[in-house]
C-alpha cells in the first residue's frame, strides 16, 4: 500500500487554505438554499466566507436546534437543499436526530481512517457496528469498500456467533466499539477458536482506554480509533497511537467557548464545532457538544492537517441552581460585559439542603461587589464572586462545574 490515502493528507498549509477558499463559499451558498440555514445565514454573503476565520461570523448550530428543526420539518429539518427522498438512506440517532446517507463512494469518508489502520485490498473486515436505524454499520462498510476490503456484516451482539464467523472467514480486521472486540476474543478463547489472523482493529463509539489498547497489542492486534458522528462522518482519526487525532480533509474544525460562537485561543479546550464540506448536506458550524483542543505541531506520520487532543467531556453544562437554569452562554455574556474579567467559572455545591454557587473569576483589582451584582443580573441567581489570579482557572473546557453529584 502507498503510505497515504491521497495527496490531500500531505498538503502544505497554503495549499489546504487555497482548497478551502475555493470550496467553502460553495458550501455556504448551498446551505443558504436550505430553509433552516437561510435564516441563520441571512446576513452572510457566501462569496465572502473563504477561510476558517471567516466562519466566525456565522452562528453555531447546536444539536438541540437540529432536534427542534426536525420536529417542525421532518425528517431532516430543512438543513439540506436536496429533497429528503433524494437520499439513499435516512438514519436515526439518539435525540432523536435523523441524518441522511448516500450510496456514493465513501459518503462518510471513513476510508481515509481505515487506510491509516493498514486496511485495504485483501483484508476481510468483521463489521460489528449497528446496521439498524443508526448509520454506524453503513459508514464503516462504505469506507471498507472504498479501500477495497471485503466486509462481513456482523453487527453488535451474539459474540460467539461473531467469533465463529471471524474464524470461518479468516477475518483480518475488526470494526466496532473498542470494548466489544474483547468480548468477541473472550468468546473465541472460551470455545477454543484461534483468531490469530485478526491483526487490525478500527474502533469508534466509545472510549479506547490505554489498558484496552495494550491488551489488543499483546495479542498482535493494532488498534486505532476515529472520532466520527452520525451527522458528520469522519471528523478526526488516529494514525499513530496516543498522538492525537488528525482532522479529516472533508471537514473544517473549530474549537469555541461552550455556549457561544467564539473561537478559543489555539490549544485551549472548548466545544468542537464542525463545518462539513459537502454541498449535498452542508452543515455549517455544527456544534458536536464534545470538548477537545488542538495539539501543536503535526503528526510524525507525515500528515499535515491539525490534530485534536481527543475527547475531553461534554460541552452542554447547563444546570439548575436554586430552581433556575444557568447556561454557559449566560456566563460568556457576563465575561464579555466586563473587560476586567478574563475568564469565569461557576462552581455549584450543596450545603445541607441548599444549593450554593460560587463564581470564580480571573481578574486584577476588580470590584467584586459590583461583579456580584452584575453576575446576578446575567445569571438570574445570586452567587459569591471569588477573585482568582489571571491564568489560574483550569483549561478543561468547563464553564459550569456542578459538584453536587460528588457530594
Amino acid at each position: 500500500m502507498p503510505k497515504y490515502y491521497n495527496s490531500a493528507e500531505v498538503r502544505s498549509a497554503d495549499e489546504r487554505a487555497a482548497a478551502i477558499a475555493n470550496l467553502l463559499p460553495k458550501v455556504v451558498a448551498s446551505a443558504n438554499r436550505s430553509s433552516v440555514n437561510s435564516a441563520r445565514l441571512i446576513e452572510v454573503r457566501a462569496a465572502n466566507i473563504k477561510s476558517v476565520a471567516d466562519l466566525a461570523d456565522i452562528p453555531v448550530m447546536r444539536k438541540s436546534e437540529m432536534v427542534e428543526c426536525q420536529m417542525f420539518s421532518p425528517p431532516l429539518g430543512g438543513v439540506t437543499p436536496r429533497l429528503d427522498n433524494e437520499f439513499s438512506w435516512i438514519f436515526q440517532s439518539p435525540g432523536p436526530i435523523y441524518e441522511p446517507g448516500m450510496a456514493t463512494k465513501d459518503w462518510w469518508r471513513i476510508g481515509r481512517f481505515l487506510y491509516a489502520c493498514g486496511i485495504g485490498k485483501g483484508d476481510i473486515v468483521l463489521n460489528c457496528l449497528s446496521y439498524h436505524l443508526t448509520p454506524g454499520g453503513a459508514m464503516f462498510e462504505s469506507g471498507a469498500r472504498a479501500v477495497g476490503a471485503t466486509v462481513v456484516p456482523g453487527g453488535p451482539g451474539r459474540s460467539e456467533l461473531l467469533a465463529r464467523a471471524a474464524r470461518a472467514t479468516r477475518a483480518t480486521a475488526y470494526a466496532g466499539t473498542p470494548d466489544f472486540l474483547k468480548v468477541i476474543l473472550d468468546s473465541a478463547d472460551k470455545v477454543g477458536l484461534n483468531l490469530r489472523h485478526l491483526t487490525k482493529a478500527a474502533v469508534s463509539g466509545g472510549a479506547l482506554f490505554p489498558s484496552v489498547r495494550q491488551a489488543y497489542a499483546d495479542r498482535g492486534i493494532k488498534c486505532l480509533q476515529v472520532y466520527a458522528t452520525a451527522e458528520l462522518g469522519n471528523i478526526a482519526y488516529e494514525t499513530v497511537a496516543d498522538e492525537g487525532l488528525i482532522v479529516d480533509e472533508g471537514v473544517i474544525v473549530e474549537i469555541v467557548t461552550p455556549g457561544t460562537d467564539d473561537p478559543v485561543p489555539y490549544g485551549k479546550t472548548g466545544e468542537v464545532v464542525v463545518t462539513l464540506l459537502n454541498c449535498d448536506y452542508p452543515l455549517v458550524r455544527y456544534g458536536t457538544g464534545d470538548l477537545s483542543s488542538f495539539l501543536k505541531g503535526t503528526s510524525r506520520c507525515g500528515r499535515t492537517n491539525v490534530r485534536l487532543a481527543g475527547w475531553k467531556g461534554r460541552a452542554d453544562q447547563t444546570t439548575k441552581v436554586k430552581g433556575m437554569f444557568v447556561r454557559p452562554e449566560q456566563v460568556a455574556d457576563f465575561v464579555r460585559r466586563h473587560k476586567s474579567v478574563h475568564q469565569a467559572r461557576i462552581v455549584v455545591t450543596r450545603q445541607g439542603e441548599m444549593d450554593e454557587m460560587q463564581i470564580l473569576v480571573e481578574t486584577e483589582g476588580a470590584d467584586t461587589d459590583a461583579l456580584e451584582e452584575s453576575a446576578a443580573n446575567f445569571l438570574k441567581v445570586r452567587g459569591k464572586i471569588v477573585a482568582k489570579p489571571i491564568g489560574t482557572l483550569p483549561d478543561d473546557g468547563k464553564v459550569i462545574d456542578d459538584q453536587r453529584n460528588n457530594d
